[in-house]
Formats: structure tokens, C-alpha cells, sequence
């Protein structure tokens, strides 16, 4: 089995973003329902580029916000942005996959409500 999923989404496409969680997630959550995930955001260096989306009018720019709220929506163990034209963090995305292999993070424990039990 894997140890670490990297999901990656364009940070120039809106439904790049929704694919993660309306098409990933649901199939990570039912083959691997354990395995940490790192998120990705990739093509950082055209999320600046005007000339881009002048030259591509229906592309969207994903803030950095949008990628967090991602993550904590999907429970990645890590969000990075990168982008390989520039090399920018490449790096530090297989650096996070590593250490989320090694030190895995704790599954969050589901909060159940407290039952308290009545003699009457």
C-alpha cells in the first residue's frame, strides 16, 4: 500500500481545485481511508503572469487562502505551492512527503457527544 498521497491541482484552474475534493478525496477516503495526504498547488509562477490570463480567459487564479482552506476541508497532513518552470519549493513538496512518512500525523479523533446516563 502507499504511504503518502501527493495531490496536486493547478493553481490556475478552478476546476483543478474541485477535482480534488469531488473526485480525489471521495476515492482516496473509500481505497485508502488512512494514508496522509500532501496537497500541491502547482504552477505557482503563472498565478502572477497577466499575460496568462489574458491569454487564457477562462483560467482562475487559486489564492493561497483557497489552498489552506482546501486542506483543512480534505484533512491534508500539508499544503505546498510550487511550481517546476521555476523550481520554486519542488523540493520542499518530496521534503514534506518524507516527513509525513516519518512522522505521520495522529489521526484526528472523531468527537462523539458526551452520553451521561440518568437513575431516576
Amino acid at each position: 500500500g502507499a504511504d503518502v498521497f501527493l495531490l496536486a491541482f493547478s493553481l490556475t484552474s478552478k476546476a483543478s481545485y474541485e477535482n480534488i475534493y469531488k473526485k480525489w478525496i471521495p476515492e482516496l477516503r473509500h481505497y485508502a481511508p488512512n494514508v496522509p495526504i500532501v496537497l500541491v498547488g502547482t504552477k505557482l509562477d503563472l498565478r502572477e503572469d497577466k499575460q496568462f490570463f489574458i491569454d487564457h480567459p477562462g483560467a482562475t487564479s487559486i489564492t493561497s487562502a483557497q489552498g489552506e482552506e482546501l486542506k483543512k476541508m480534505i484533512g491534508a497532513a500539508v499544503y505546498i505551492e510550487c511550481s517546476s518552470k521555476t523550481q520554486q519549493n519542488v523540493k520542499a513538496v518530496f521534503d514534506a512527503a518524507i516527513k509525513v512518512v516519518l512522522c505521520p500525523p495522529k489521526p484526528k479523533k472523531k468527537t462523539r457527544k458526551q452520553r451521561t446516563c440518568f437513575i431516576l
